[in-house]
């Protein structure tokens, strides 16, 4: 085993200096084949549902607050967490690998792009305040999220 090591990363090492060093054209920063657009939007959906509920309960909780502090402050976790995780997925999945810059014309990687940094603010709106208008705005950008990145059946 000791020897097969050091002989595969001189085969590859060749291979690389000849020029036939190995392409991976791949979805996922880690091509594992359990992701999808649709799958990652749906899970952003989820967290918005819960973003919203969470600003109501925390709004009715605070009417008294001496008695509601720990659901309050548990609300609140629930709230960044989710929002937190909207942000993740745009940044570390549609940014980082599914918005291309060689997108079908110029006009709909800047409309795309101005998308992704919408619903990442928005998130943090979210993450800041408990106002339900932050909750249904990106309610509704997710909404048009869908449009530009889901599957166009």
């Amino acid at each position: 085993m000791k020897t097969l090591v050091p002989l595969a990363v001189a085969t590859i090492t060749a291979f690389a200096s000849l020029g036939f060093a190995p392409i991976a054209e791949a979805h996922c920063q880690i091509p594992c084949g359990i992701y999808d657009d649709d799958n990652v939007i749906q899970s952003m959906h989820t967290d918005s549902e819960t973003i919203t509920k969470a600003c109501a309960q925390i709004v009715e909780l605070q009417k008294d607050p001496k008695t509601n502090a720990q659901q309050i402050v548990r609300w609140v976790t629930n709230k960044e967490s989710h929002a937190q995780a909207v942000q993740e997925k745009v940044l570390n999945y549609f940014l980082a690998q599914r918005l291309k810059a060689d997108q079908p014309d110029e006009e709909t990687y800047m409309k795309n792009l101005k998308l992704c940094h919408q619903v990442i603010v928005t998130a943090m709106a979210c993450k800041q305040s408990t106002d339900a208008a932050n909750a249904e705005k990106l309610h509704d950008l997710l909404v048009e999220f869908q449009k530009a990145f889901g599957s166009k059946e």
